[in-house]
């Protein structure tokens, strides 16, 4: 698994570049503040409910969560499912409204 600041992560979605980002909140959490992207609960990666990103096995995945713990544990079950190229992004949405201002 790498990771990605939320810096990084706010110069690429600017940039324009596609990404292929996933959240793995609840959805409260979600409804309150989010950048996008699917929304697959960390529960469903949990019980292997994967068909919305399957496609996305060879392929870069964004994943965020509150802080960064649930989108980590969500990178390592992936990659046991087979995921070859996930990016954790550090300190999740809280790093992210705290200092990615606009």
């Amino acid at each position: 698994m790498q990771t990605i600041t939320v810096e990084e992560l706010k110069a690429k979605l600017d940039s324009g570049e596609p990404i292929n980002l996933v959240d793995v909140r609840e959805p409260h959490e979600r409804a309150d503040f989010n950048i996008g992207g699917m929304h697959i609960p960390l529960g469903h990666i949990q019980t292997m409910q994967l068909d919305e990103i399957e496609h996305l096995k060879n392929e870069p995945v964004y994943m965020y969560c509150r802080s960064g713990n649930r989108s980590g544990q969500a990178c390592l079950i992936l990659e046991t499912a087979g995921f070859s190229n996930l990016i954790n992004v550090t300190g999740g949405m809280l790093a992210w409204q705290d200092r990615i201002k606009g």
